[in-house]
């Protein structure tokens, strides 16, 4: 039996450690708008989270597919390494922010690491595709804001409190679909490329969901605060209102291929859910920070997947001659 080769190897395991980033990332936003309506008990979301994200690749995972052929070329020499040190460049400034209780745009920072990563290790980038990407990413959250405009106003005026709880489940349920129709096919796209299918086969997605899970339990407390708390002076209806807008919006973008991140367009819905009941709602300062955070994520991931990669390359250079 032929053993893999040593930028397969080193690739994979980085791909296990970035489906763990992004459970800490993405997890605790997926289930924060919640906290305040604990209809979906913290166990139980992460368990729904977990199912969809391993079952929904297997019926589409064009977003995944986005990131390995649209986005640029890594087939050939050198493009696993250059997809390692994208996704160190990601994981690195997204853990500087997560830690910090700053959940930030993993598809942002992926998207920042491969372009620079490709373009520091002289691949072929699409400036078109990034573009587009980048595009629809800063459309996500004004999407999520103008969705919850109406629904914030519908669900006050004619839902009851037991009504809300279903609504809950409904938003819930349409969310975490979204995100594994979308948001969460940046980590299959990155075995993919490590592992060289092109499909989704169960395997692969159920190995991604369980990583996933483990970082979706320790990224609860830090990153479900930041939105449930900090964003917006926040009632149960901001909560469901921002599920169901974002759940829309990103289920909207799967559905022409295009990765946009569910944290900002749930982080868009608290938004546009308090402005609707007035501005006051929304505490600003909260929102430039994760604002500030979402701007600084993709020109750092960036600038240092392109220093890396340069430098990476010249030493094998070095090393070769």
């Amino acid at each position: 039996m032929e053993c893999a080769p040593l930028d397969a190897l080193v690739l994979i395991v980085v791909a296990g450690l970035f489906a763990v980033v992004s459970g800490v990332n993405d997890g605790g936003a997926l289930l924060a708008t919640g906290l305040k309506l604990p209809v979906v008990r913290p166990v139980t979301g992460i368990a729904v989270l977990t199912v969809l994200v391993a079952v929904v690749p297997l019926m589409t995972h064009q977003v995944a597919l986005t990131f390995v052929t649209r986005l640029g070329s890594f087939e050939g020499p050198g493009g696993r390494i250059a997809v390692t040190i994208a996704v160190v460049s990601a994981l690195a400034v997204v853990w500087v922010l997560s830690a910090k209780g700053r959940p930030t745009s993993l598809t942002l920072a992926v998207v920042g690491g491969l372009t620079g990563a490709g373009l520091g290790w002289e691949l072929q980038i699409s400036a078109h595709w990034v573009v587009l990407v980048l595009a629809f990413g800063l459309a996500a959250p004004f999407a999520g804001g103008l969705l919850a405009w109406p629904i914030i106003r519908m669900l006050v005026t004619t839902t009851t409190a037991r009504g809300l709880r279903g609504w809950h489940w409904a938003g819930f349920l349409l969310q975490t679909f979204a995100y594994a129709a979308n948001d969460g096919q940046k980590m299959l796209a990155v075995f993919m490329i490590a592992l060289g299918f092109t499909g989704a086969p169960l395997e692969y997605t159920v190995a991604v969901a369980v990583l996933f899970a483990f970082g979706a339990m320790y990224g609860l407390p830090r990153a479900g605060r930041t939105l449930s708390r900090e964003i917006i002076v926040s009632r149960p209806p901001h909560g469901v209102a921002a599920e169901l807008a974002a759940g829309v919006a990103v289920i909207g973008c799967a559905a022409v291929g295009m990765p946009v991140s569910m944290t900002q367009a749930i982080a868009g819905g608290l938004v546009g859910a308090g402005v609707a009941q007035g501005g006051g709602r929304v505490r600003w300062y909260a929102a430039v920070k994760i604002v500030v955070a979402w701007l600084l994520t993709l020109p750092a991931s960036g600038l240092l997947g392109w220093g890396l990669a340069l430098l990476v390359k010249g030493f094998a250079s070095v090393e070769l001659s």
